[in-house]
């Protein structure tokens, strides 16, 4: 049985693409932060998340925002293996779920990275002996 630990039972789901989806396919990421699944639906290859909370992306195509439709136990989801963030953020689907469309989610301007601010991360990322990661967690 999947840890509970870091999601509330009461808060929705929410899910970020560049498309619009009725239901998502097992290993999907979720999460209960609004603001970042819609940042993740600009689908951005470097995501950053400040000290202050700000979440700083490079992310610039449309998206779209979703919550899922139906209530999940913890079977359903698991934590995402190779999530950069801090625990309890991102979630892995264990199922098919249903999803409703919220609407597009709008690009925030205070949220993009510059080109040299992302140089900067990725240079800062590659002196810890580590290379980038990609907004899926992956290495770049």
């Amino acid at each position: 049985m999947t840890s509970t630990v870091g999601w509330d039972p009461h808060k929705p789901w929410y899910h970020g693409s560049p498309s619009r989806l009725r239901t998502l396919r097992p290993g999907s990421t979720i999460t209960q932060d609004r603001a970042l699944a819609a940042a993740f639906a600009h689908k951005p290859s470097i995501l950053s998340l400040e000290d202050d909370g700000r979440i700083r992306h490079n992310g610039r195509g449309p998206g779209w925002l979703h919550v899922v439709a139906e209530p999940l136990g913890p079977g359903d989801i698991a934590p995402h293996p190779r999530s950069s963030m801090p625990p309890g953020l991102e979630w892995v689907t264990q199922r098919e779920l249903d999803v409703v469309l919220l609407g597009a989610a709008p690009l925030v301007a205070a949220e993009l990275l510059s080109h040299d601010e992302e140089l900067r991360l990725r240079r800062a990322a590659e002196g810890l002996g580590s290379r980038p990661m990609e907004a899926d967690g992956s290495p770049s």
